[in-house]
């Protein structure tokens, strides 16, 4: 019969292994769950540094108030309350191009600006001479620019410089973030306004900096807004206000037949 190798987990009847270790005798209360996620996505155990700043990361994505994932969350559990999983996974379902999704697409769009350069640029001047190619080169094709701009923090996302303060404190600020930050330098006079570098956009650079492939970050965003939908979706159990978000839409309804 053929295997299905795996790497990551196996058990029999009186022991778990996970990652190559015994779970219950190496890492059950010496292993924190990010420095565990980030392990079992890396395959390796992340070092202090890189494990402060991956945290700093799911931390910043957890939670944004009354987001539409939020909502579909909510909703889902007034209409189904003994479906506490339908609800979890009605809020991460909507994760996409524009919510959760830009974390994703910032690091596609960084990681091809850097494809291809033989050298990394060694001054500001350059960093910005590689952003405005980017910038142009997204623009030409029709799309837009990842990471600029958010519907509420117009004046700046306050998580952007504190992450940006993070990578540099631990050793951290590799060429996507520095990339990410020139493209917040360039872009006004290539696009006539000036946005900000949103917070999503920023940790999709820092997981790319980490070592993680565009295809994953996705996941992790979606990993930290779990948590985020499990408190709304507890609060709910708590103080419901899904049938009153109900009746405010119903009653706003006008159809027109």
């Amino acid at each position: 019969m053929t295997g299905f190798p795996t790497s990551i987990g196996d058990s029999d009847e009186s022991s778990i292994r996970l990652l190559g270790h015994d779970l219950t005798k190496d890492l059950l209360g010496q292993v924190g769950f990010a420095e565990l996620a980030f392990w079992l996505v890396a395959m390796r155990r992340p070092t202090p540094s890189e494990l402060r700043l991956f945290e700093a990361v799911l931390v910043a994505l957890a939670d944004h108030g009354f987001t539409p994932s939020v909502i579909a969350a909510r909703l889902t559990l007034t209409g189904a309350p003994e479906s506490l999983q339908g609800a979890l996974a009605a809020g991460l379902l909507g994760g996409g191009s524009r919510f959760l999704g830009a974390t994703e697409d910032v690091g596609r769009f960084l990681s091809a600006g850097l494809a291809g350069q033989a050298r990394l640029p060694a001054t500001v001047e350059e960093w910005d001479d590689l952003a405005r190619d980017a910038v142009r080169q997204q623009r030409a094709a029709g799309r837009y620019v990842p990471g600029l701009g958010h519907p509420v923090h117009k004046n700046g996302d306050p998580r952007t410089p504190v992450l940006v303060r993070i990578a540099a404190e631990e050793g951290l600020l590799g060429p996507h973030l520095q990339l990410f930050q020139a493209i917040g330098r360039v872009h006004p006079e290539l696009l006539g306004r000036t946005l900000p570098l949103n917070g999503a956009g920023v940790c999709g650079a820092v997981l790319c900096d980490l070592g993680f492939p565009v295809e994953i970050l996705r996941g992790f965003a979606l990993l930290a807004r779990a948590a985020g939908l499990l408190g709304h979706l507890a609060e709910e159990m708590r103080h419901p206000v899904g049938l009153d978000i109900y009746a405010q839409v119903d009653q706003a309804t006008d159809y027109q037949g």
